[in-house]
């Protein structure tokens, strides 16, 4: 996440004003970037400067930065002496409140007794000590206890009592006598009576007087604690107060130095930042012990003295408050994380209706959306349905189920397996060329149709049909080869390259070197765009390069031609790095696997440098035709990192180039390794074994482009497997049979720019070279791994719509910071695009068809 975000998101609402303006600083710099590297100076007053160009740009920032370091600490001061304040009031509040608490507790008497005060010792909190009381006994059962235990009372009843019993003597009683002992008995009995009526009575007042006095302390114990945890929150928030400024003062100090070239934040932290009063260490230590003393606090009042449990209800009541309170910044800003990430690789809602706009694509995470109902009217009745059931997707996964039904049941092919075969290879093509579902989704069905529909033969001479459980392992057996390790091996090689800024520095290194003529730097760039391809892949590298461009566009006019010719540069020559080595792009490795033996890499980068060399350069004379990039145009140059080379770095450096020198040999290396497939183990075990790259790098590998290529794969053995793929090839080189191996490579290199123009390039791939493969080896002068190996570098080269590859499609979200517009357009591909394409091909078919000859393909 951008600190600006971060900032934005970790700032308490209330204070947000009172933050360092990151944001603000920033757009600073780069004025003050555009004001060193203006070209003069003008008359006009409404296009002159903010800024005088010759003021030292380290005071202007200066003296920015000390306006928000005032801000800070003013603030600072205010809020602190407002919560130390409410800490320490609390604090005295604490302490009364359990004097009090203490006194109720030891005080408790009973009325009726001989005033003895019961000695209970404080265990624990008190607040606890309230709330885990035991339940109090009735009014009757109290008396009756205290009646067995206060014998004198029993004493004298009993007494009492006992005179009237008849002695045990057997002297008589007169009449007189017996009247008196009744009288006796009666009087006794009405004294006690009110006795116990009395003793009731003071026990009730008792009761009503201890039930007050528990409600009091209990409601003030839940004051207290509710007290407690905000003061403690405040107390939390202060600290990030201190710290979130302090690293904003370093990160916009760092920046500065970076973009003008500068050496200014060791000396103004040190001089301005480090002594002002909010980031003092000793401002700190106190916001500790404050915290120290709220969690004792706590602890005595709630957790029965363990502050160890105290702090972790704290800490948890913390994340409950941030939670609440943050909840909507916390989905704003995640929401612009990603948008600013992905950009155009939303997750798309297919089935349910496709997000056309990328700026309304349903985001991971984000709320599912109510079904939109759409009302359909019928003779029988009107009918509200969801509105993706009537979607244009949803018609287009009806046609082709239609169609793959209809070619189910319809006799084409002779055989069976071949005709439950093609109504595969059709409603998987039509699946991939509309992506009606997901293309991954897609590769996915192909394992399942072919055991389901038992296309798969054996490969002995009878051909027989496999069962379902033999079909499932040769299937899955097609899905993972040694090719797919190789796609493996390039991924971790492309992750290290990046985690590590290895490919930033090379790549920014080059470019510093390439002055400041608009035609240079814009060659300089196409071509490290294309060597990037190479090792990290096209979808990484214009990624990488937009980003060490942004310096330089910041600095040119929005409406620039230098810009647009730099952002489709890269673009183009992305797209052209794809065929550059067999790890660049998904096709390649289709390719490798399709071409049996497969060419070593010094063959491979023998054909293929020269081709992509030569395509660059003329697409380069192509955009500063078009473009005219040098007019009125100032650059500004890039600077390289200073930093030195690390251990890892050089570590990781070292095996990329070893790796790439085995799989150089790899031909020669067969008896030790067999397969290029076992060398891309080694980046994978050093890489990941030694913790370089980890579990999350891994889970992060473009594994939609892996299912993809392995079912692609598989749709190709099934193919082959059923006797289809031959059958076919047969027909078209019966067709083709009056052209030359020449022809034939015209007619498929054609055939596939066109398609891979309106399809995936590595779909493209998947359903043509496997084709043109049985073609070249059923012609009567067989060449087949040239026409694939052809083939394959054309799937590469068809770039004239914006959806045409990932670098296109890279490029057409690339916006202006200032205007918020997109660089290019439509027809900015289309003019320059299919241009860059034809002019590709006739170097296919013409450099490239003389030195596949030269090698022997």
């Amino acid at each position: 996440m951008k600190f600006s975000h971060s900032i934005q998101f970790n700032a308490v609402p209330d204070w947000s004003s009172h933050y360092i303006a990151y944001s603000n600083l920033k757009k600073l710099i780069f004025q003050l970037e555009k004001t060193i590297h203006r070209p003069g100076t003008t008359d006009d007053s409404e296009r002159s400067p903010l800024i005088i160009a010759n003021e030292d740009p380290d005071r202007l920032f200066s003296r920015a930065l000390d306006v928000e370091l005032e801000k800070i600490s003013s603030f600072y001061q205010l809020k602190e002496l407002e919560i130390y304040g409410e800490v320490s009031e609390f604090l005295k509040d604490e302490e009364s409140y359990e004097a009090q608490a203490m006194e109720n507790l030891d005080g408790e008497g009973r009325p009726g007794t001989s005033g003895r005060v019961s000695e209970r010792q404080r265990s624990g909190s008190i607040f606890r000590s309230f709330v885990n009381r035991p339940r109090r006994t009735s009014t009757v059962s109290r008396s009756i206890d205290e009646g067995v235990e206060d014998s004198d009372d029993d004493d004298d009843e009993n007494t009492a009592l006992n005179k009237a019993r008849p002695s045990t003597g057997r002297s008589k009683s007169t009449p007189n006598d017996i009247n008196t002992s009744r009288a006796e008995q009666a009087e006794d009995l009405r004294a006690s009576t009110e006795f116990s009526k009395s003793v009731r009575r003071q026990s009730q007042n008792y009761d009503d007087y201890a039930n007050e006095a528990f409600e009091y302390l209990y409601s003030s114990g839940i004051t207290l604690k509710k007290r407690a945890i905000s003061l403690y929150v405040q107390l939390c928030e202060l600290k990030s107060f201190v710290q979130l400024n302090k690293t904003g003062f370093t990160k916009v100090l760092k920046k500065y130095d970076k973009i003008l070239d500068r050496n200014l934040k060791t000396k103004y932290i040190d001089k301005n930042v480090s002594p002002a009063y909010p980031f003092q260490p000793d401002t700190v230590k106190h916001i500790d012990e404050n915290i120290a003393r709220m969690e004792k606090a706590y602890a005595d009042i709630v957790t029965k003295g363990d502050v160890a449990l105290a702090k972790k209800e704290l800490r948890l009541h913390l994340r409950e408050h941030v939670v609440w309170e943050r909840n909507t910044v916390w989905r704003e800003m995640i929401g612009i994380e990603r948008k600013a990430q992905a950009a155009n690789m939303g997750i798309r809602r297919t089935l349910l209706g496709a997000d056309n706009d990328p700026a309304k694509a349903r985001l991971q995470g984000d709320e599912f959306d109510v079904a939109e109902l759409k009302e359909l009217t019928t003779p029988v009745g009107r009918f509200k349905l969801p509105a993706w059931l009537l979607s244009s997707t949803m018609f287009t996964l009806i046609v082709i189920l239609a169609i793959f039904i209809t070619l189910l049941n319809v006799s084409i092919m002779k055989k069976q397996e071949q005709q439950n075969c093609l109504a595969m290879l059709v409603f998987v093509s039509l699946l991939w060329a509309t992506e009606a579902i997901p293309l991954f989704v897609t590769a996915l069905l192909v394992p399942f149709l072919c055991v389901m529909l038992r296309v798969v033969r054996s490969d002995d001479k009878l051909h027989l049909r496999l069962s379902t459980k033999d079909a499932t392992k040769y299937i899955f057996a097609a899905m993972w080869t040694p090719t797919i390790m190789l796609l493996l091996g390039g991924f971790a090689i492309a992750a290290a390259l990046s985690k590590y800024d290895i490919a930033k520095r090379i790549a920014t290194f080059v470019l510093s070197k390439a002055g400041t003529k608009p035609r240079v730097v814009l060659l300089t760039n196409m071509f490290v765009a294309a060597f990037a391809s190479m090792w990290i892949s096209n979808v990484a590298a214009p990624v990488l390069c937009f980003s060490i461009i942004q310096p330089m566009l910041r600095n040119l006019p929005s409406d620039s031609q230098m810009s647009k010719a730099l952002i489709l540069g890269i673009a183009l020559a992305s797209n052209i790095g794809g065929m550059l080595s067999p790890i660049a792009s998904p096709q390649n490795i289709v390719a490798l696997e399709i071409m049996d033996p497969g060419p070593s890499w010094l063959i491979w980068f023998f054909i293929s440098l020269p081709v992509g060399i030569i395509s660059i350069l003329l697409i380069w004379i192509l955009l500063l035709l078009s473009f005219h990039p040098g007019r009125g145009t100032s650059i500004v140059p890039i600077r390289p990192v200073k930093d030195k080379f690390s251990g890892v770095q050089w570590f990781i450096s070292l095996v990329t180039l070893g790796t790439i020198v085995l799989w150089c040999f790899s031909t020669q290396l067969d008896w030790l390794f067999g397969e290029m497939g076992v060398i891309a183990i080694i980046p994978l075990i050093l890489f990941f074994g030694t913790g370089i790259l980890t579990k999350e790098d891994f889970n992060n590998f473009l594994w939609t482009i892996i299912i993809l290529a392995a079912g692609g794969l598989s749709l190709g053995k099934a193919v082959n497997s059923s006797g289809l793929l031959h059958t076919i090839a047969k027909k078209i080189t019966e067709e083709v049979a009056g052209l030359s191996l020449y022809g034939v490579l015209v007619v498929f290199a054609s055939l596939i720019l066109v398609v891979a123009t309106f399809i995936s390039h590595t779909v493209a791939a998947l359903i043509i070279l496997p084709l043109v493969h049985d073609v070249g080896k059923n012609m009567s002068e067989p060449h087949p791994r040239l026409l694939v190996m052809g083939s394959a570098l054309m799937c590469s080269a068809a770039m004239g719509l914006p959806t045409s590859g990932f670098p296109n499609m890279t490029a057409i979200m690339m916006e202006d910071s200032q205007t918020g517009q997109r660089y290019l357009q439509v027809k900015h591909f289309i003019s320059r695009g299919i241009p860059a394409s034809i002019i590709t091909l006739l170097v296919v078919i013409s450099v490239g068809y003389g030195l596949m000859r030269l090698t022997g393909l």
